[in-house]
């Protein structure tokens, strides 16, 4: 019973180790990608190549979830308060809804699932197969050509993109609103102006601009330290998409209590 106590304690210890060990290299590579990320030359093809895939590129699953979101939470909003006659609230909640939280955290989740794991695969396959040691070998500094460029272009990107969702997210929800709800299209535009406030666009942003910074350092962390061959450029892949998409949902909570807390 002792062997199997001191087994079991053994076991927490070193799995308590390996993950303080690990936070500590993340803080490393997190401290020199932002070093390396402020220094001259920047790369400008290398961050054009990579907003175009983080932005445009992402335009139409960004759309399409934000669009039926909008749509769902309209629908669902009025079927709520129909018992309380407060139907007009309905432009207010989709409004407040999509621009605090729904508009930031779906973007940065369908980024994190579309471009985090394409970025950790990538970089992964180069370090398994020595291209990232070739790099180094004919001068070229890894980190500031592969790292820095992915890092910039989705602190641009997100917000933008989700300055893109919202604005779709809103449209889904006058979409339901006016066709299948039958609200007064003139009445519903000018609820949704009148209440939109600039703090809820600004904390939209400020959200993006951190899941744009999460993404982009998880997703090439686990790429650039990745091991093991094929089973390792697997682990990298889904491990940048989980832990991303963990830190987000944490991320947006922390925000909105700095905010309204």
């Amino acid at each position: 019973m002792l062997y199997f106590f001191s087994n079991f304690l053994g076991g927490i210890g070193k799995k308590f180790l390996d993950f303080v060990a690990n936070i500590g290299h993340f803080f490393i590579f997190f401290v020199s990608a932002i070093s390396w990320m402020l220094k001259p030359p920047w790369y400008f093809k290398k961050i054009f190549q990579q907003t175009l895939d983080i932005g445009y590129f992402s335009l139409p699953v960004v759309g399409l979830t934000t669009f039926f979101s909008g749509m769902v939470l309209a629908l669902q909003t009025y079927n709520g308060f129909t018992e309380f006659n407060s139907e007009t609230t309905v432009a207010r909640v989709v409004l407040t809804s999509i621009t605090r939280e729904l508009g930031p955290v779906l973007t940065g989740l369908m980024v994190a699932g579309r471009v985090g794991a394409k970025m950790a695969a990538e970089i992964a396959t180069m370090k398994v197969t020595e291209q990232i040691d070739a790099l180094g070998t004919l001068g070229t500094r890894p980190m500031q050509y592969l790292i820095a460029p992915k890092i910039i272009a989705a602190i641009i990107c997100i917000p933008l993109l989700v300055l893109i969702g919202n604005t779709i997210g809103i449209l889904g929800g006058y979409v339901i609103a006016i066709y299948k709800l039958n609200f007064n299209p003139n009445l519903y535009l000018y609820a949704t102006i009148e209440y939109l406030q600039l703090m809820d666009i600004i904390q939209g942003i400020v959200k993006a601009a951190i899941f744009g910074l999460i993404i982009s350092m998880v997703s090439c962390y686990f790429g650039y330290n990745a091991t093991k061959g094929a089973e390792g450029v697997g682990f990298a892949t889904t491990s940048s998409v989980v832990i991303s998409s963990v830190l987000i949902l944490t991320s947006t909570y922390i925000i909105t209590a700095l905010f309204f807390g």
